[in-house]
């Protein structure tokens, strides 16, 4: 597609460029949305279906956007679902509940980040290989979970957190308000900042990030936290929107997370991704999730055909890059400036 020219204020014309990939994911999310109303034109279109949906999205979407981050900087977190249940254990219990709502999502936030930074600082200075760190987090935190509730499930007594956290502010609900403000950060922070343009540098060329002065080791203990604490914002939503907390929660996030991350335009080596494709990703799988349900379609055919996009999504990325490094011009392959991000920041 031909750059589109916009004029800057000296009358020179400068190319805009025109991210083709995320046009193709906003219309796979269109042709879907059509699918759904031609199955279901009497449901699957209307205000309470969509406001179901978006408050589906709204956990996954936080986790992902954590998870965007660390697979950008060259790392993986398999531990993203058991961080939720337990930050959604710890924040539901008694003696927790007992201080109020305040208190309940200050508890859910710091477990989270906790997490996070325990796996981030391991990797980093303990060079453990993030693959293992995490697995071993998914297994510790999911046990401490159940540990904590007794394999029981605790109810919410709070109805302040409830009340708030369950209503809507100018008719949205505040559970994608939520989402959208931690996207907005996010999307800040990965874009317009120092720390954003160090991210995508580690992910694309770790030592090259070292030698022009990034501390790979600090920056990638606190891109875990990042992660972490996302999880503890999901792990919010999640009991907000259930009224429960239960170490099942957060079951197959990982999975969901990575699929979005992939689906999004994430590179799993690193160095290049888009935060606005992980928001389209997660909302085609909800769209997709949506329409299976409401044609009551089995669990077993969902899972078969996430399983299937996340692999078409791997193969066209490996296909484009072999594309790319066959073009002697291409900017990301002289390694000529380390230091700066080798991907998309769309």
């Amino acid at each position: 597609m031909p750059p589109v020219r916009s004029t800057t204020p000296g009358g020179r014309f400068r190319p805009v460029r025109v991210d083709v990939r995320l046009l193709g994911l906003g219309g796979v999310l269109a042709l879907l949305c059509l699918i759904g109303f031609i199955t279901r034109p009497d449901t699957f279109l209307t205000q309470e279906n969509i406001s179901t949906m978006l408050r589906l999205a709204a956990a996954i979407g936080v986790v992902s956007v954590g998870m965007t981050f660390v697979i950008i900087a060259g790392g993986i977190d398999l531990s993203v679902g058991s961080m939720v249940a337990l930050a959604s254990v710890w924040m539901t219990t008694l003696a927790t509940q007992a201080y109020g709502p305040f208190v309940m999502v200050l508890c859910a936030m710091l477990v989270g980040l906790g997490c996070g930074l325990v796996n981030g600082f391991l990797i980093s200075y303990g060079k453990v290989v993030p693959f293992i760190m995490t697995l071993a987090m998914m297994a510790s935190a999911r046990g401490l979970a159940e540990r904590l509730s007794g394999r029981r499930t605790q109810v919410v007594t709070e109805t302040g957190f409830t009340d708030f956290f369950r209503g809507s502010f100018l008719g949205i609900p505040v559970l994608v308000i939520i989402l959208a403000v931690v996207f907005v950060v996010g999307w800040i922070v990965l874009n317009r900042t120092t720390f954003g343009r160090r991210t995508f540098a580690i992910g694309g060329n770790s030592e090259a990030a070292r030698l022009s002065g990034i501390n790979v080791k600090l920056h990638t203990a606190i891109v875990y936290g990042i992660s972490g604490l996302c999880c503890g914002i999901a792990a919010m939503i999640v009991v907000a929107r259930t009224t429960t907390g239960a170490s099942t929660n957060g079951l197959l996030y990982e999975l969901d997370a990575i699929a979005a991350v992939v689906i999004g335009g994430t590179l799993l080596a690193g160095g290049r991704g888009s935060l606005v494709g992980t928001l389209i990703g997660v909302l085609i799988f909800t769209v997709l999730n949506s329409i299976f349900t409401q044609n009551n379609l089995d669990t077993d055919i969902q899972n078969i055909a996430k399983g299937a996009i996340i692999v078409g999504a791997v193969l066209l990325q490996h296909t484009t890059l072999r594309r790319r490094r066959g073009k002697p011009s291409a900017p990301a392959e002289t390694g000529n400036q380390p230091t700066q991000p080798t991907g998309s920041q769309s």
